[in-house]
Order: C-alpha cells, then structure tokens, then sequence
C-alpha cells in the first residue's frame, strides 16, 4: 500500500512492518468514520514519510492525531453523508473511463484491430494522406525569454500527453519573435509526440506553436481526423517499440510518414467521427460534473471534521 494510504480490513490477514493496524474501540468511535479521518489526513501522512529509498512512518506520527469524536450517532451520521458524496464522485470518475471505454469499442466494431487489420482494409502511406511535418522552435537557447510572453499558444509535449485527446488549454505563450522562428498550426490539427511520449495525440482546439518534437497533421479527403487519431492510439505500443532508445525515446518523420495506414469508406470514417465528437461534447458536462463532486467531497469532508456539518 502506497505511503499514507487507508483501507479497512475485511478479511483476517497477516501484516508485516510496513503496515499499520488500527483495532477500533467499538464503544466510542465508529470504524466508518475513523475510516474517513484517516482518508482526510492521506496528504498529511504522507508529508510526514521519511526514509532515504523507501519513505516511511513511525507510528507516533499516527498516535499523534488528534482525532475529532462526536457521540457515536454523530459519527455515523457524518460517515454515512461522506459515503454518498464519494460515491457520487466514483460514478463521475466511472462515467468518463465508460466514455473512453465506449469510443474503443466502437473503432474496432467499424473498423476491426488497427494492428492486424482484420477486415481487410486498402492502406495508404500515411504521409500521403494529408500534410504531415514536425513542428519548428528554431531559436537556440529555447528559454530565451525573448521568445515568450506574447499572443500565440505555445504547447509542447506533456501538453498532448495530457490533454485526453483535444488539446484545449496552453500554459505557454510566443511572441513576436517566438512565432517567427516557429510555426503557427491550425485548430483542427492532429498532434502527435514524437519524443519522450511517444504516439500521443490530441486534437487543437485553437491555433497554436510546438516544437519539433511534435509534429502535426492535417488530414486531405481521404481520411477524418478523428479516425486518424484513434488509428494512431491503437497502433501507439508499435510505435513506441519502434522507437530508437538515446537519451531519450524518440521516433523521426520518416517512420510516421511510412506507417501503412488502414483505408476504410470515409463514410465509415465520418460516422466515427460524429459518435467521438458526441461524445467528446458529453465527456465535457461529465467534467464538469466531475469537479463539482469533487469539490463537494472535500467541502463536505473539510466541514464534517471541523465540526460543522
């Protein structure tokens, strides 16, 4: 179990030293409730973890708690409110993996397995199959202050890595002269990382600079955007085995551009594309939703241990 984590014992079991048991006093304190405590102080147990490889801590650093103890029906009254928010907040988190979940079944229903192409589809060299290059940041020292701070997106490779598929938010900017040393791509591009993160994507949502270690690609009439990009995500453990090993993992143009592509009807390709936007538009509200759980569980966690709930 990870450092400062909790979890209530079901079953009997054995522990070794890395763990800590807590037997309850059944006549003053709820389990359930010190359950939940304990689940509010992870962060703070964690914090105290000390050790060199491993961290660690004492049990003094638990006995040291000052745990609030209402009367017993208080307690499981609290308790029993912090279950239903977290279990609100499991079935936002749950909602948005099915959403995931779905849209990959749903490519290999239209389209079979990317990697084996089981349906037999024609394939295309993807390089011939829209506008496909590496973005540009030519300037040497790249953090040359001069080159930020102005009107134009500027995102890079964790950008993509995390964006869940539509890049939508930039924490950087170029400026004049950061943009005319690099490139301005279009929203609607398909990025892909080519170096450290390898074969992840993302969709702009806004016209935007990157580097060269991602390249873009803007899809010709042959092919939609979307379906590339969930190709891409189904052939992605290929292209990160392809991938030479230097200072860092990393693959060139020339092996993208290479990539025989599968070549279904665009009319199969355009039926794809409007389920992920669908569902792209309905993941968002999920979010949504998602944060306000979230921010609810911590109001209401916040308040039942501070005596105000």
């Amino acid at each position: 179990m990870a450092l400062g984590k909790v979890a209530i014992n079901q079953v009997p079991i054995a522990i070794n030293q890395d763990l800590k048991a807590l037997t309850v006093q059944q006549d003053s304190v709820d389990r359930d409730y010190l359950h939940r405590f304990l689940l509010s102080k992870s962060s703070y147990l964690e914090s105290r973890g000390k050790g060199a490889t491993v961290k660690g801590i004492t049990l003094d650093v638990l006995t040291e708690l000052d745990v609030p103890l209402p009367s017993l029906p208080e307690q499981r009254r609290l308790a029993a409110i912090l279950d239903k928010a977290d279990a609100i907040r499991r079935k936002r988190r749950e909602a948005l993996k099915l959403a995931d979940e779905f849209l990959r079944a749903v490519f290999i229903d239209l389209f079979g397995d990317p990697v084996t192409n089981p349906k037999g589809w024609p394939t295309e060299k993807l390089g011939l199959l829209g506008d496909l290059q590496r973005g540009k940041s030519r300037h040497r020292p790249r953090n040359e202050p001069a080159l930020y701070g102005g009107a134009y997106p500027f995102i890079q490779t964790g950008d993509v890595a995390n964006c869940d598929g539509e890049v939508s938010t930039y924490s950087q900017t170029y400026s004049d002269f950061g943009l005319q040393q690099s490139r301005l791509w279009t929203k609607g591009t398909l990025c892909i990382t080519i170096a450290a993160n390898i074969g992840n994507t993302g969709i702009l949502g806004f016209d935007t600079c990157f580097p060269d270690s991602v390249v873009g690609f803007k899809p010709w009439e042959k092919v939609s955007v979307e379906y590339i990009q969930y190709w891409l995500n189904g052939i992605q453990g290929e292209l990160d085995r392809a991938a030479s090993q230097v200072a860092q993992k990393n693959i060139n143009l020339e092996i993208l551009s290479a990539l025989d592509t599968m070549l279904p009807p665009f009319s199969r390709q355009h039926r794809f594309s409007a389920i992920v936007q669908k569902v792209r538009s309905s993941k968002s509200r999920y979010k949504k939703a998602t944060l306000e759980a979230e921010t609810l569980f911590a109001s209401l966690s916040h308040r039942a241990f501070q005596g105000t709930l």
